[in-house]
């Protein structure tokens, strides 16, 4: 008699909640999935005994927050704010470009975009994604605002191509540049020094609370910049 098809599991366990993220987020440990939870980005249930059990919603809800934080460098803070809002039904607003989620459960195509944003580029391809000539691109390079790793670059080198693209199209330069890598060195700086109470401490929910305050402390300090010079702009137009 033919035995019947074996279903995956109903709920997961920790445990097999890690093997199924190791491949996308190796780095990822029960002390960090717990502290998500401690910040209300997820909500496992429990067995009478107090044992977490995770359904497949609950893994795609917490690979979309993980995705979310690496590629889109987002605070926990925002994230938790989109995910209420979706909770609520609602479509929350100021979602990062291209980014599409629907309710408590994050579709196909988003897991897969999200994970495309985490590969790497060839030159060639960085050219073309970003519109960066050969010349600009060894500019870059030589002045220190992209850096690559055995000849693959990230987003972050992504991100900075494409601003200085248009940056060009203003008549500025990547020489003219090198003021953000060295402002962007001492607001490191100071980040690292906010959260050196936390990173000297070797758990993984401290390292994880070390990296979204530091995270969050980053995200404060670009606001200040940014008021910082809007101030100075807005008095050019009285």
């Amino acid at each position: 008699m033919a035995q019947p098809e074996r279903r995956g599991p109903l709920v997961l366990n920790i445990g097999e909640v890690l093997a199924q993220l190791s491949d996308d987020f190796p780095s990822m440990t029960a002390s960090k999935i717990r502290f998500l939870e401690e910040k209300g980005l997820i909500n496992p249930r429990r067995t009478p005994a107090g044992y977490r059990q995770y359904s497949d919603s609950a893994v795609e809800r917490l690979r979309f927050v993980l995705s979310l934080q690496r590629d889109q460098y987002l605070p926990l803070k925002v994230i938790k704010d989109y995910l209420d809002a979706i909770d609520r039904g609602e479509r929350p607003e100021n979602l990062p470009p291209g980014v599409t989620v629907s309710p408590r459960i994050v579709s196909d195509e988003l897991a897969a975009e999200l994970q495309n944003k985490a590969r790497k580029l060839s030159e060639e391809q960085l050219r073309a994604e970003s519109g960066a000539s050969v010349p600009l691109l060894q500019s870059l390079l030589s002045f220190g605002l992209i850096g690559h790793t055995n000849g693959k670059f990230d987003e972050h080198a992504l991100q900075v191509a494409r601003a200085c693209v248009q940056l060009e199209g203003h008549g500025l330069e990547p020489r003219h540049l090198r003021p953000f890598q060295a402002a962007a060195e001492r607001e490191f700086g100071l980040v690292e020094r906010a959260v050196a109470t936390l990173t000297s401490r070797k758990d993984a929910a401290s390292q994880a609370r070390a990296a979204e305050a530091a995270r969050e402390i980053s995200d404060l300090c670009l606001t200040l910049h940014r008021a910082l010079v809007q101030d100075r702009i807005s008095r050019m137009e009285i």
